[in-house]
């Protein structure tokens, strides 16, 4: 019996021997890494330290250039204001040129002066011419031209200045003004508009431009590069001259050139300009409208008359209704 005591003692130490042994691995692995925790915690710690310090050098860099980018806009929004400044400034430096110009034509040389006024004194009849000429009747071709009357003293040019006139028409435009102003020796006003009611020189604008001889060079050469937005549609210009010329003391002539009338009601367009063209006492309307169709659809589109029908039908009507001439080119080329 005693030997199987001896036996359990001894087993029972072999397993508080093996116990031990384990905790104390335990806190032998427990006590390696504590001493090891420290570096590593150390190491996260430098490497936080320097992926903030790389995104703060980041960040620097990409507040310096937006600043370098809102700079440059800054000056860029500077320069376009200073630019349009300046555009402004020079557009005005040119009207007032331009208009210093046309009024010095006003005042030009004495035997210039003179002369139109021997021409208007050629035209004026004395009382005694007068009273001889009292019972004369002249022939209706003594005071018409091409069919177009010429008693007018003030005449007003409105011109299309659409791209079809540009592309296809405009040397015979200017052929055409040169030829109306040659019928005319003298005239005691001008004046020049498109067909949007725009005024070829704005420093006359509503007002009569008098009548030389340099300033109608100036008319014809200021024709050659006039472009100016046109709607194709005479309408705005024939009412813009009457609403801002009409005069019943004043014998005026409105010469319209154009080549088609692309939009809008040809009755309207009449009545309105029965109300404003007022009848004078002698029977006649105080504004002639006398217009000259040119061909261009008919040439450019091979024989196609478009709204070039639509023009003429409206200008014969106005001409018929106003005491005018309506004249329909055969060709854009001379002869």
């Amino acid at each position: 019996m005693s030997k199987t005591r001896r036996d359990i003692e001894t087993g029972s130490l072999s397993f508080l021997d093996v116990v031990c042994c384990g905790f104390g691995a335990v806190i032998l692995l427990l006590v390696i890494a504590k001493i090891f925790e420290p570096i590593r915690l150390e190491e996260s710690h430098v490497e936080l330290e320097g992926l903030i310090a790389r995104y703060e050098q980041e960040l620097e860099e990409i507040l310096g250039e937006t600043e370098e980018v809102t700079r440059e806009r800054s000056a860029t929004v500077e320069r376009v204001d200073v630019d349009e400044i300046e555009i402004a400034q020079l557009e005005d430096e040119l009207e007032r040129i331009r208009a210093e110009f046309l009024a010095s034509l006003d005042g030009v040389e004495l035997a210039e002066e003179i002369q139109n006024e021997l021409v208007l004194a050629r035209q004026s009849l004395t009382e005694e011419m007068q009273r001889l000429l009292a019972d004369y009747r002249p022939d209706p071709d003594e005071y018409m031209v091409g069919g177009i009357p010429v008693d007018s003293e003030y005449i007003i040019f409105i011109i299309d200045t659409s791209g079809s006139m540009q592309q296809y028409a405009w040397n015979r435009v200017q052929q055409q003004i040169r030829e109306t102003l040659e019928v005319y020796p003298q005239v005691r006003g001008i004046q020049v508009l498109n067909d949007m009611g725009d005024y070829m020189f704005r420093s006359y604008r509503n007002e009569w431009i008098p009548d030389t001889p340099t300033i109608r060079e100036s008319i014809i050469d200021a024709l050659r590069n006039w472009r100016v937005f046109s709607n194709s549609s005479p309408r705005e210009g024939i009412l813009a001259a009457i609403d801002t010329f009409y005069d019943p003391e004043k014998k005026i002539s409105l010469y319209v050139y154009s080549d088609d009338f692309s939009s809008g009601s040809i009755d309207a367009v009449v009545r309105e300009v029965d109300r404003r063209n007022r009848i004078a006492t002698d029977g006649t309307p105080r504004v002639r409208i006398h217009a000259v169709a040119f061909p261009v659809y008919y040439v450019a589109f091979d024989g196609q008359l478009g709204t070039s029908a639509r023009y003429a039908v409206l200008m014969r009507e106005l001409c018929q209704r106003n005491g005018g001439t309506f004249v329909a080119l055969p060709t854009l080329r001379r002869g």
